[in-house]
């Protein structure tokens, strides 16, 4: 019995541990974004801001998709919590097929800025484009490591490695795919009054 105390314990060190490490990275995540988003409303003041940019239609469709990866993760956890993993294995899934559908709606959005003309960089460049480019490619950056954390844990579910009294990894998952859910949402309400 005293061995068992032991081995939970352990298990709820480990869990705090890493947590507060996942919330030291996303409170760093959160500055860096809030700085570029700074610079972007005290750019507002330049000459060559644009009056007349409109936001990407792919970039409202894609804040749908990702709010659906935050619905879906959180159910595919309770799956686990549950101990349903037929229904864990389609929430994760679906999530991944959010996830990859919101990174091709991305490109579809910068692919329609290219269309009306608009660059990172050059004759075409403005202010308002730069930046827009650098806040949403530093997203996609980190959503770039949600995927293959989501790989990763879908991996581990397809080997057992989760059920209700281990669901360590999925719980970190689910805490940072709802962070770059969140991250993208406010990013996007933020350009669309701010633009």
């Amino acid at each position: 019995m005293e061995m068992t105390l032991t081995t939970n314990d352990e298990q709820v060190r480990k869990s705090k541990s890493a947590k507060l490490i996942l919330l030291f990275a996303m409170v760093s995540m959160t500055m860096m974004f809030a700085g570029l988003t700074s610079a972007f409303v005290v750019s507002k003041s330049r000459a060559d801001w644009l009056t007349n940019f409109q936001i990407p239609i792919a970039f409202y469709f894609s804040t749908a998709v990702i709010i659906g990866c935050s619905v879906t993760f959180f159910l595919a956890k309770k799956a686990i919590q549950k101990d349903n993993r037929t229904a864990a294995t389609a929430f994760l899934l679906a999530t991944l097929g959010l996830g990859v559908s919101f990174v091709v709606l991305q490109f579809a959005g910068f692919g329609q800025i290219i269309d009306s003309g608009y660059y990172m960089t050059g004759q075409g460049s403005s202010i308002t484009t730069t930046f827009l480019y650098v806040i949403a490619l530093m997203h996609l950056l980190h959503l770039a490591g949600g995927l293959i954390s989501l790989l990763i844990i879908i991996y581990n579910h397809f080997k057992q490695k989760y059920n209700s009294t281990q669901t360590l990894g999925i719980e970190l998952g689910a805490m940072y795919w709802h962070f770059l859910d969140l991250l993208w949402v406010l990013l996007f309400l933020f350009l669309y009054f701010f633009k």
